[in-house]
C-alpha cells in the first residue's frame, strides 16, 4: 500500500480507538486544503462520547507517535491538519518505484467474475451503440484481472430465436456459393433483406418458421448454416475488436444458444419453488416492489401466451448457467441504462428462486448514450445508427493525420502505428473519462486534442518523459528504488499524486466507474507538466538531476499502466 492517506489513516487508528474504547474507529482522513491531509474522526465521535471534539482530538494527537511521519496541528473545531514529512513521501515513492505494480496490492479476496459485454447480434453489423459496452466491460476487464481476480469475459451475442429461421431461409435462397463467401459488410443488407422477404412473401414465411423449429431441434444442415452466419459475423467483430484493442475473442462468445437448452428447466425450477403463477394465459412471476404506472403488480414474463420462452427465460438461464456452472461469484452486465428495470426484476427472480444470494452480487453496469451534435441518439446522414467500424476506421485515421501534424519527422510507418494508437485512445478515453451513468455528445475535434482532458494529452505527457530519458541517455531503470528529495512544492504535488495510484485503482472498481480513472490521469499529467515548468529535470547538478528523472520515471510508469487498464497504448514518441 502506498497512499499515504491510508497509511495515515492505519496509524491513527489505533490511538482513536484508545480514546474512544471503541474498536473500528474510522479517522476520517481526507486530502486538506490546509495540509497534505486532515483527519476528522473526532466530530463524529463527540456526540456518541458527550464530550466536545476538540477535546477527542488534542488527546488523539498527543497519542500518536509523529516522528518520522510529519507534523500535525489542532485546529477548531476538531480537526488534525497533517503535514508528512518530505522523507516519508520519498521513501513512499522509492518504494512504488522498485515495485513493478506501482504499488497496486492484489486483492485479499479473489473471486470469479462474469463480465457480460459488447454482445452484437448474428448477421447485423456491429454499431456505435456497442462502444460504451464494448470499451467500458474491457477496461473492467483488465483492473479485475490486475488486482487478481479470475475474469470470465462473455460475449453475450444474439445468435438464437425466430429471427434465425428466415436468416437461414434466405442463406438456401442465395444458394451455397453465396453461403460460403458471404462478404462481411453485407450483413446488414442480408438482415433487411431477408426481414423484408419474410414480411412480404407468405411462402418464404412459411418455410422461414419450418426452418426455426428445425433449428430447434438440432438439424444437422440448418445447425450448419446457422454455424456459417455466426462464424461471418464474428469475422466482423473480431476486425472491430481487433483495431480497437479490445480482448474479446471467439473463447468468449457465450450465444443465446448456450442457454436455450436450459429454458424448460428454468420454468421446472421455478415451478418447483412455487414462484410459477399465470397471468393473462402467460406463465409469469411477481418480483415484490415492482409495479406497472396503475400501481398493480408488475409480472416479469417468462413464457408467453403463445407458450414461447421470452429475453426473461433466457436471462434467467444466464445466471444459473454463470452460477452453477462457472462458480460466479459476482457477475457484471455492462448493459445499457434502459435495461434497468429488466435486469432488476431478473435478478430479483433469481434472488426468490435461491440462485443469487449473497455474497454472490449480479450488478448492472450502467451507461448513457453517445449523441451527436444536435444531442440525440448519434446516427449517419442516412438515419441508421453509425457503424463501429467506421467510427473506428475513422478514428485511426484522424489520429494518424494529427500525428503527422505534431511530428511531421516521425517515420512514415512510425506514424501509422503512434496515430492508430492516438486515434483508437482518443475514442476510448471520450467514452471512459464520461461518468458511464450520462450520455456524452460525439465530438472528434474535441477528442483528439492535445490540451485538455483527452487520452492525446495523455499520451503526449508520457512520450515528453520518454524524450527526456532519450535526451539525458539515461536509462530509465537506473534510478528505481533510490528515494528522490522533495523540496519544490511542485515536486511534493507530483509525487503526492503518483502515490494515489493504487487508491484510485480500487475506487474505481468499487463504483465500476473508469472515469474515476480517467480523472486521476489527468490530476497526474497535469501535476507533471507544472512540475516540468519550474523543476529543470536536465538543467540542473547531478544530484537534483538523478532525483527528478526518479520522479519523471514513476510518473511515466503510472499514466502508462494506467493507460492500459484503460485499454489505451502509451506511445514513446509523438
Amino acid at each position: 500500500m502506498a497512499d499515504p492517506l491510508e497509511l495515515l489513516a492505519d496509524r491513527l487508528r489505533p490511538a482513536f480507538e484508545r480514546v474512544a474504547g471503541l474498536a473500528g474507529v474510522d479517522p476520517v482522513v481526507r486530502p486538506s486544503e490546509h495540509a497534505d491531509a486532515q483527519a476528522n474522526g473526532a466530530l463524529p465521535l463527540a456526540k456518541s462520547l458527550g464530550r466536545p471534539p476538540r477535546d477527542i482530538a488534542a488527546e488523539v494527537l498527543a497519542a500518536v507517535e509523529w516522528e518520522g511521519l510529519g507534523t500535525a496541528e489542532l485546529a477548531e473545531p476538531g480537526f488534525l491538519n497533517i503535514t508528512f514529512d518530505a522523507g516519508w513521501i520519498a521513501e513512499l515513492v522509492a518504494a512504488v518505484a522498485a515495485d513493478d505494480r506501482l504499488g497496486v496490492a492484489t486483492t485479499a479476496t479473489p473471486q470469479t467474475v462474469v463480465v457480460d459485454y459488447s454482445a452484437p447480434n448474428v448477421a447485423k453489423e456491429i454499431h456505435i451503440g456497442h462502444l460504451r459496452t464494448t470499451v467500458i466491460g474491457d477496461s473492467l476487464v483488465r483492473m479485475l484481472e490486475l488486482v487478481g481476480h479470475t475474469v470470465v469475459r462473455e460475449n453475450h451475442i444474439g445468435d438464437w430465436g425466430r429471427p434465425f429461421g428466415m436468416l437461414i431461409e434466405h442463406l438456401v435462397d442465395l444458394g451455397s456459393d453465396r453461403s460460403a463467401s458471404m462478404a462481411v459488410g453485407d450483413l446488414d443488407a442480408f438482415y433487411k433483406t431477408a426481414s423484408a422477404q419474410f414480411e412480404h412473401d407468405e411462402d418464404f414465411a412459411t418455410r422461414a418458421r419450418a426452418r426455426v423449429v428445425a433449428l430447434q431441434s438440432l438439424d444437422p444442415e440448418t445447425i450448419a448454416l446457422w454455424r456459417s452466419l455466426v462464424e461471418q459475423s464474428a469475422t466482423h467483430w473480431n476486425d472491430v475488436y481487433g483495431k480497437l484493442g479490445v480482448l474479446l475473442t471467439d473463447d468468449d462468445i457465450a450465444g443465446e444458444s448456450r442457454y436455450w437448452v436450459l429454458l424448460p428447466e428454468v420454468l421446472e425450477r421455478l415451478d418447483a419453488t412455487g414462484l410459477l403463477e399465470e397471468s393473462d394465459g402467460a406463465q409469469v412471476v411477481f418480483p415484490p416492489g415492482f409495479t406497472n404506472r396503475e400501481g398493480q403488480p408488475l409480472p416479469l414474463i417468462v413464457r408467453s401466451q403463445a407458450g414461447a420462452f421470452t429475453y426473461a427465460t433466457s436471462d434467467l438461464a444466464c445466471v444459473l448457467d454463470r452460477v452453477e456452472r462457472v462458480g460466479a461469484d459476482t457477475m457484471l452486465y455492462v448493459v445499457g441504462a434502459p435495461q434497468a428495470q429488466h435486469l432488476a426484476m431478473v435478478f430479483a427472480v433469481a434472488e426468490m428462486a435461491g440462485w443469487l444470494r449473497p455474497p454472490r452480487a449480479a450488478v448492472h453496469v450502467a451507461f448513457g448514450n453517445v449523441l451527436g451534435p444536435d444531442r440525440k441518439m448519434l446516427k449517419s446522414r442516412s438515419g441508421e445508427p453509425v457503424r463501429f467500424v467506421d467510427v473506428v476506421d475513422e478514428a485511426i485515421e484522424r489520429g494518424v493525420a494529427a500525428v503527422g501534424d505534431k511530428n511531421p519527422e516521425l517515420p512514415e510507418a512510425e506514424q501509422r502505428a503512434v496515430g492508430h494508437a492516438v486515434g483508437v485512445g482518443a475514442l476510448k478515453y471520450a467514452d471512459l473519462s464520461t461518468d458511464r451513468i450520462r450520455d456524452y455528445v460525439f465530438d472528434w475535434e474535441r477528442m483528439l486534442s492535445f490540451d485538455g482532458n483527452t487520452a492525446p494529452y495523455l499520451q503526449y505527457a508520457h512520450a515528453r518523459i520518454c524524450s527526456i530519458f532519450r535526451r539525458a541517455d539515461v536509462e530509465r531503470t537506473s534510478g528505481r528504488g533510490h528515494p528522490p528529495t522533495i523540496a519544490e512544492v511542485p515536486e511534493r504535488a507530483l509525487a503526492m499524486r503518483v502515490l494515489g495510484y493504487p487508491s484510485v485503482v480500487g475506487e474505481a472498481l468499487e463504483r465500476w466507474s473508469p472515469h474515476r480513472l480517467c480523472t486521476y490521469l489527468f490530476e497526474l499529467a497535469s501535476d507533471f507538466t507544472t512540475f516540468y515548468e519550474h523543476c529543470p529535470v536536465l538543467r540542473t547538478d547531478d544530484e537534483t538531476r538523478r532525483s527528478r528523472l526518479v520522479l519523471c520515471d514513476v510518473t511515466a510508469r503510472v499514466l502508462e499502466d494506467g493507460l492500459g487498464l484503460l485499454g489505451i497504448n502509451a506511445p514513446t514518441r509523438m
